[in-house]
């Protein structure tokens, strides 16, 4: 598993590690019943806290893309398939919205702005 860190980042190193596995899920890498690296070796891979890499563990159990297995390590789960089109789904809905504010504020109405997506659809 190849997690890269932008040190320069506003976003949290925590953040970043959830999201890379995800992608990593979400793109096959990553399969049903694959073992994560154990909290110790991607902190020390990574040059990070060990604590860091705890949090983001937590978080992706807590969001149900993984479990973990006291003495044995954390696991992918199966259920991960529907959450990440969940997860995909929101952020497009909040990007279509960014867009739709954006083109408001340069003035274009929401009938322009619903011809330039059917536009783009039919591409």
């Amino acid at each position: 598993m190849r997690i890269i860190i932008n040190h320069s980042s506003m976003i949290p190193i925590y953040e970043q590690i959830v999201e890379q596995v995800k992608t990593l899920i979400r793109n096959g890498k990553l399969k049903e019943n694959d073992n994560l690296p154990s909290v110790r070796s991607l902190a020390k891979e990574l040059k990070i806290s060990a604590l860091t890499v705890k949090k983001a563990y937590d978080n992706l159990e807590n969001e149900g893309f993984t479990v973990t297995i006291h003495g044995k390590g954390t696991y992918v789960t199966a259920t991960n398939t529907e959450l990440l089109l969940e997860e995909q789904k929101k952020e497009l809905e909040t990007d279509l919205e960014r867009v739709i504010q954006k083109g408001r504020c340069y003035g274009i109405s929401d009938e322009d702005i619903k011809k330039l997506f059917e536009l783009i659809l039919e591409g």
